[in-house]
């Protein structure tokens, strides 16, 4: 009895034959799309976080902003103990007014002196007349004495009218000569005067910038985070007190490999997907690229020419500007994780 054929088994080669075409379509359609993408997903939102330090040294008074609370810039957050400061501040002043008070003496002698001054300049004007009037008398009676025309005495008289009156010019202009150098001598003290004026002014003006110091505005608009202050607390010069996130300036950081930069430019478009909210669509643009690895600003940069050479990959920050709806900047963080994917061909 003989045997029918064994049919061919049709099904292993259709099924072969679906997966070549889900393979090929699935292949053609990931070349088409990373022909005009790039992508990455070491990427994360950053902003620009503001540390708010203090200036100067002091007990904590007040603290008026709770932790995760938007705050506004110019908004005052924190209030340090004022009393040393005013204190410093009020004997600035003490010192200025005292300096002041030394420039008006000053001042009075100054002009007490160019009176005086003025006085003997017309008493040498006055001498010196009445000096050519006694040498005039002399002379005249010199001549006559040799006429015989007047006596010795009276010779003698007019000789010792003119050595009086030159005496008398001879005080008054060292008394103008005095007079003068008194002049000069209150000006230089009033010179030394108003630069301890200044110097006070320097004073008080620290003062003043010392104890506005004791009042913390926010420097920026954003929300106050991570505080670590608590009323009563002895703060130093420089010590963190807390920071700032701008809510204003959030934006992507994305680390490309540098074999993918060829056909990325600034202001290509970028498809957004933060881990957190994968289900929004959410686009951006590439402002600009860092001007160095991430690597070379890293604590401890490689450093190729020591040591045996693996090379490595190296990957450059890309900052990308978020375009996203007021409600959707609001629910981002700064640290998500986000994958981006960069359109280089429209």
């Amino acid at each position: 009895m003989e045997t029918g054929k064994k049919k061919p088994n049709r099904i292993i080669p259709i099924i072969l034959g679906i997966l070549l075409i889900v393979g090929g379509i699935f292949g053609i359609k990931e070349y088409l799309y990373y022909s005009k993408h790039e992508d990455t997903d070491d990427a994360q939102i950053d902003a620009d976080i503001s540390p708010v330090v203090t200036r100067v040294g002091g007990y904590v008074d007040s603290i008026m902003f709770e932790e995760n609370e938007h705050v506004a810039v110019g908004q005052v957050l924190v209030k340090l103990d004022q009393r040393d400061y005013q204190i410093k501040l009020e004997q600035a002043q003490a010192g200025q007014q005292g300096a002041s008070a030394g420039i008006n003496v000053a001042q009075a002698q100054i002009n007490t002196t160019i009176a005086n001054a003025s006085t003997a300049k017309a008493n040498v004007v006055a001498a010196r007349v009445e000096l050519r009037q006694a040498e005039q008398d002399y002379a005249r009676y010199a001549n006559l004495f040799k006429d015989g025309s007047v006596t010795q005495q009276q010779f003698e008289q007019a000789q010792a009218q003119r050595d009086a009156a030159q005496a008398a010019y001879q005080a008054a202009q060292d008394q103008y000569n005095a007079a003068q150098k008194q002049i000069q001598t209150t000006k230089s003290q009033l010179t030394v005067s108003n630069t301890g004026v200044d110097q006070r002014q320097a004073d008080v003006d620290f003062a003043k910038l010392q104890l506005s110091y004791t009042t913390i505005n926010a420097p920026v608009s954003g929300v106050a985070s991570n505080k670590n202050i608590q009323v009563g607390q002895l703060v130093q010069p420089g010590q963190s007190l807390f920071s700032i996130v701008n809510d204003s300036s959030l934006y992507v950081t994305a680390n490309f490999k540098e074999t993918q930069l060829e056909n990325l430019r600034a202001g290509q478009k970028v498809n957004l997907e933060v881990d957190a909210f994968p289900e929004e669509e959410i686009s951006g643009t590439i402002y600009n690229f860092s001007p160095a690895t991430g690597a070379k600003f890293s604590l401890l940069p490689p450093d190729n020419a020591t040591g045996n050479f693996v090379k490595v990959v190296q990957r450059v920050p890309v900052k990308i500007k978020i375009n996203a709806s007021d409600e959707i900047m609001k629910r981002l963080r700064p640290g998500m994780s986000v994958k981006v994917s960069v359109l280089t061909q429209e």
